[in-house]
């Protein structure tokens, strides 16, 4: 079945970003000389990249030999030519989201997530697709959405997960109740063996495998080792596999055997490409595949019972599997408990009954409404009243909730998610680990196995959640460990044990959904036997005779074969104790001492250890939305991304990458692009805070390297622009003389793309003082304070003016804060701190008076609002003066959003409909919404974009090194700003509004309160 010799191509054309890598030390200069020449692709061998893909969303921390990104499947073929003729492993990676360590080793890793990511072709007719592996799940359903068709298994992490990882670890989700594992939907893949063969398997009858297996070339003896499973083990490995729908521990063989006896259709065929599915990268690469797909649901109906006791829960399951739902997902007292106790998931919570301990989630695919509502009925008649019963079971549940429409349903899917963003964010030494996290059990014996685990978590003084997939039996577990004492580790251990002992006696999985990996490969011997283990071993070596794929993982050798000579060391079984990202060594020594308030267990260094790998940063603008992670969607570069920065600072504090975090290289490598957008505190699980991360160490950096003459610039643009507009018709002419912008590249390092603003001669605060007609206190329902930003008073007076306008519209008197046009937001954004808290202090010190009569603060430019907001609780601490100011701070279209302020006022909208592009730090804090929502009230048809950041990110986008960078982020906003159908954008940064009136040369688009103001004076101007 040998294809055609696939041909080279060049890299595909990536954004201009301006990227360049450098990385440190280069590791193995030979392998990386050989591999270079052979290969299209990129090339990485450097200190920098090493460490980056040493991690995955694992416990485990293994620096890679080197990392290349394939351009094509002859890329890959050569690279396993190469290194096998100098015995170095090779390890496939995708999105590097696996939870057991199976995408990391000791290995020349594989990414296909930057070039080898096409859609080859759709064939909605006959339900199928061709892709190359490196394609994310969320661009092959996007690709698929049009024929109403998706790839069906939908891992949590499917929009950012990868394909070839979907098939390498046999992936599923929610819903597999419904559609089963990725196995059941592989036709055909095309694969590089491990003597860089390149073929193609896919299905054919047991009797043309008997006629390709022999002796002759490897994909010969593969055929035989495939035969010698079906003559000499089917019924051993018939036996010694569990009867589950979601077992992905070992390899694939009970469904080889199953193909080939026809329990899956007609008897006598095999597909050799479903056998790759769960091998993890350990007997072949996959390069493309094709996969058959399913039909979107026409629509959906869920229930939410709940119950005073979690293994009541756990006996109901069998009994509502009767009714052929699609999803059955529990969620326990734990996960209740936090959700109840956490701002964001408090009132989803509360539509929970007093006195429950769990529930249990159900949901139901249906061809129509009504349908949807009868089987609804029937699951409650059956488990609240009995009236309808299926089956002899009692009555367990105490109460149900329906939910129908879309935004219902996500209240209770937002429910069953809530409480895994609040375990990963435990700062604390101790974390809840994942290394037992999806042990899947028969659904009717789930009571008495959840019983037993609980004794043994009792028993190890420690404790978890049970929550997630509780209708195929998998169950998603994590206990509480520190892995950075010796007794931590024995005691993870222990209870793996434990549990596979209790996984065994109840007939499941010690794996039914994330793979064996690092954390789980040494429990297949005791999970299966020694027969089957042994029958896993030949099978590799069949495919893989020297284990240089992913070696150590899936299956491995003990001692005693290592020491006779017959395996190599690296095929040795991985240790699941071993080659931890915390160990009892592990240890953190930055020299840094942190400036700002950490208010967690672990202060600076908890926030750094938080990032637990899942790829959350790494999706993709066009299928993720949210603001994280801007410069990875720019650059396709593992690190540019939050988990990349995370990792980097983490290595770089440990001491596990020789440079110090405060280092030259260090900074400009790893630290530089981030934008402090803060989409990640927001967007990660983790509630990773990059943005402020960033902030302490550039201090730190600044502290010992001092600043540069643009950073100094730019913390102080408040008084280059006062400056500037005393003298404004000069300083605008002489930023519009020839050649001027090459002297400011020159000599300061400003981009000559960018044209620099243009100041006022009358600022804002010039007309607020001469302005005649005011709002008096007695006419005004309430009274603010208003925080104009030196943008606002010297560049753009015209937004103040809205803002004033539309502001007394709405009854409130408006007072100008006098003396104060900067926040601190520049300073605080290069990292000079001790600048920012002396310029917070003196706007505390002004803002206080205020605040103490009872008048609230607003804020025109959003950053500044949430400098006010939040980060000055950072810079000042959490004291009572500066608390009181957070706390009676808005943003304008918050403030007029939040009291309805605009309820009473007469609009008049001009014809047009407005896209609207919200602020990353106002999307980070959750307040962009506002002004979507005053927009309308005030007559306007609004189209929220889902956008990132713009690019422009403060000065960001004015420096010359990265003119590039942001307007390759600036592209991704442009294209949705192209295809809303609104007939303008409104933006309320100014950041944003330059770099959208940047683009080509146009005109910068209005702040939403102008729009408003627009809108009011169209109505005053009608008789």
């Amino acid at each position: 079945m040998a294809g055609p010799e696939p041909t080279r191509s060049a890299p595909a054309a990536e954004p201009r970003t301006g990227y360049e890598h450098t990385g440190g030390e280069v590791n193995r200069p030979a392998l990386v000389e050989s591999l270079s020449a052979r290969v299209d692709g990129d090339v990485r061998f450097d200190e920098y990249s090493r460490q980056s893909y040493a991690t995955d969303a694992s416990i485990y921390e293994v620096p890679p030999v080197g990392v290349v990104f394939p351009a094509s499947t002859a890329d890959v073929a050569a690279v396993v030519e190469t290194c096998a003729s100098v015995d170095v492993p090779v390890l496939p990676r995708g999105g590097g989201t696996s939870l057991a360590g199976q995408t990391v080793n000791e290995a020349v890793v594989l990414d296909f997530t930057r070039y080898m990511d096409d859609v080859r072709t759709v064939d909605p007719g006959g339900r199928t697709a061709r892709a190359q592996v490196g394609t994310t799940l969320g661009d092959l359903n996007a690709d698929l959405a049009d024929h109403g068709l998706k790839f069906a298994p939908d891992p949590a992490w499917g929009d950012k997960s990868a394909l070839g990882g979907a098939i390498g670890n046999n992936s599923t989700g929610a819903h597999s109740l419904q559609y089963g594992k990725t196995d059941h939907y592989v036709e055909s893949c095309e694969v590089v063996l491990s003597d860089g063969t390149i073929t193609e398997f896919g299905e054919l009858s047991v009797a043309e495998l008997r006629e390709r297996a022999g002796d002759d070339d490897l994909e010969s003896r593969i055929y035989a080792a495939v035969v010698d499973v079906l003559d000499d083990h089917g019924d051993e490995i018939a036996a010694a596999y569990p009867d589950l729908k979601r077992n992905v521990s070992g390899y694939n063989l009970d469904r080889l055997v199953a193909e080939a006896d026809g329990e899956f259709g007609e008897a006598g065929t095999v597909n050799l490409a479903r056998l790759l599915a769960g091998s993890e990268g350990t007997l072949a690469i996959v390069t493309e595949a094709t996969v058959s797909l399913e039909p979107v649901p026409e629509t959906k109906a869920m229930a939410l019972l709940t119950y005073g006791d979690l293994i009541d829960a756990m006996a109901d399951v069998a009994p509502i599997l009767e009714h052929d739902p699609a999803a059955v997902e529990i969620l326990d007292d734990v996960m209740i408990d936090l959700a109840r106790d956490t701002a964001e998931f408090e009132d989803v919570a509360a539509i929970l009954p007093d006195g429950t301990r769990a529930t249990l989630l159900v949901e139901f695919y249906a061809e129509d409404d009504s349908e949807g509502r009868e089987l609804v009925d029937r699951l409650l008649a059956d488990r609240l009243d009995g009236t309808a019963s299926v089956t002899d079971e009692p009555v367990r549940a105490a109460e149900g909730l329906e939910a129908h429409d879309e935004a219902e349903r996500e209240k209770f899917w937002k429910l069953r998610k809530s409480g895994l963003p609040i375990l990963l964010s435990r700062t604390s030494d101790a974390k809840h680990v994942a290394f037992i996290e999806d042990t899947g059990v028969p659904p009717e014996n789930l009571p008495e196995y959840v019983a037993d685990f609980q004794e043994v978590l009792e028993a190890h003084d420690t404790f978890a959640s049970f929550y997630a997939h509780a209708g195929p039996g998998v169950l998603h577990i994590r206990p509480l460990v520190n892995t950075k004492t010796v007794e931590g580790v024995e005691t993870m251990v222990s209870i793996a044990d434990d549990v596979t002992d209790l996984v065994v006696e109840y007939g499941g999985s010690v794996s039914g959904e994330h793979g064996d990996g690092r954390a789980r490969t040494c429990w297949n011997e005791k999970l299966y036997g020694t027969d089957v283990w042994d029958v896993f071993r030949e099978l590799k070596t069949a495919f893989d005779p020297d284990w240089l794929l992913n070696p150590g993982q899936v299956v491995g050798v003990d001692d005693a074969a290592v020491e006779a000579g017959t395996a190599p060391p690296r095929a040795r079984t991985v240790d699941m104790a071993a080659q931890l990202r915390f160990d009892p060594e592990y240890d953190v020594d930055a020299g840094l001492a942190p400036t700002l308030e950490w208010d967690n267990e672990n202060g600076m260094e908890g926030m750094v250890e938080l990032c637990h790998g899942c790829g959350g940063c790494r999706g993709p603008q066009e299928t993720t939305g949210s603001v994280m992670c801007p410069t990875y969607r720019a650059a396709d570069e593992e690190l540019t991304a939050t988990r990349g920065r995370a990792n980097m600072l983490r290595q770089a504090m440990s001491g596990d990458l020789p440079d110090d975090p405060t280092d030259e290289q260090f900074v400009e490598e790893i630290l530089d692009l981030c934008i402090g957008c803060k989409g990640c505190k927001r967007d990660c699980p983790s509630g990773v805070d990059m943005a402020k991360l960033k902030a302490e160490v550039t201090h730190a950096h600044h502290q010992e390297h001092g600043a540069s003459l643009r950073d100094k610039l730019f913390a102080n643009v408040d008084t280059l622009f006062a400056l500037g507009s005393r003298v404004a018709p000069v300083a605008n002419l002489l930023g519009s003389l020839p050649g001027s912008g090459a002297l400011l590249e020159k000599t300061v390092g400003i981009a000559r793309e960018r044209r620099p603003p243009t100041l006022r001669s009358e600022t804002f605060a010039d007309w607020f003082d001469a302005r005649e007609r005011r709002l008096s206190t007695d006419e005004a329902t309430r009274s603010a304070v208003l925080f104009a930003d030196a943008y606002t008073n010297h560049v753009h007076p015209e937004v103040g003016k809205a803002a004033v306008e539309v502001l007394e519209a709405a009854g409130v008197h408006v007072t100008l804060l006098s003396g104060h046009t900067d926040s601190g937001r520049p300073a605080y954004s290069k990292g000079l701190l001790d600048d920012a808290r002396s310029t917070a202090e003196g706007v505390v010190d002004a803002l206080e008076p205020y605040v103490d009569a009872g008048r609230d603060v607003v804020v025109v430019e959003p950053s500044d609002a949430v400098m006010l907001q939040s980060d000055y609780l950072d810079l000042l601490g959490s004291d009572e003066r500066t608390t009181a100011v957070a706390t009676h701070t808005y943003g304008l279209c918050e403030y007029l959003d939040a009291f309805d302020l605009d309820r009473e006022v007469e609009w008049a909208t001009p014809e047009r409909s407005l896209a609207y592009h919200g602020h990353c730090h106002q999307k980070a804090t959750k307040k962009d919404h506002h002004a979507v929502g005053v927009l309308r009230q005030a007559g306007y048809e609004v189209d929220p974009l889902d956008s990132g950041c713009c690019g422009m990110a403060g000065s960001f986008g004015y420096e010359a090194e990265h003119y590039s960078m942001s307007r390759a982020i600036g592209d991704i906003l442009f294209d949705q700003v192209d295809e809303s159908p609104a007939e303008r954008v409104v933006a309320p940064g100014a950041s944003c509004r330059t770099q959208l009136g940047d683009r080509e040369g146009g005109e910068e688009p209005p702040h939403p309160v102008e729009a408003l103001a627009d809108a009011l004076a169209t109505a005053r101007s009608r008789p």
